[in-house]
């Protein structure tokens, strides 16, 4: 379940990005693939930000290419 959200998270994202700056990497419109629209991403809720001064909100990366490396301390 929580690598489905992960995933749901950096394909709205992505798509944020892409429809923000106008282009895409596809060269054929029938290669896209039909997926839902699932809505707005949710917001970034973690407790613990590395290497940040204040927790990221989405708000603060509108507009901005965002790559998001999650993992858990084991």
């Amino acid at each position: 379940m929580k690598r489905l959200w992960l995933l749901g998270l950096i394909l709205g994202l992505t798509a944020c990005a892409t429809a923000a700056t106008g282009t895409t990497t596809l060269t054929k419109p029938e290669s896209r693939a039909s997926l839902p629209d699932l809505g707005p991403a949710p917001e970034l809720t973690n407790e613990t930000w590395l290497n940040v001064d204040a927790p990221l909100r989405l708000a603060s990366l509108r507009g901005k290419v965002v790559a998001i490396d999650m993992w858990t301390f084991g």
